[in-house]
C-alpha cells in the first residue's frame, strides 16, 4: 500500500509539473488517503504482532 501511495504522489508531482492541476490535487487527496491508511495498519499490526501467548508454565 505504501507503494501506491508513492507511486501516487509521484503522478501528483508530475502533473503539478505539467499544470495539471486538477489531476495533481485528485492524485494527492489519493496519496494521502492510502498513506494515511498504511499507517493504521502498519500501527495494528505493530501492535498485534507484539501480543504473544503466555510462556508455557
Amino acid at each position: 500500500m505504501l507503494r501506491w501511495a508513492i507511486l501516487f504522489l509521484i503522478v501528483a508531482i508530475i502533473a503539478g509539473v505539467f499544470g495539471f492541476g486538477g489531476i495533481a490535487a485528485a492524485a494527492t487527496d489519493v496519496a494521502r488517503l492510502l498513506f494515511v491508511v498504511f499507517l493504521a495498519l502498519f500501527v495494528i499490526a505493530l501492535f498485534m504482532g507484539r501480543r504473544g501467548t503466555a510462556p508455557p508454565l
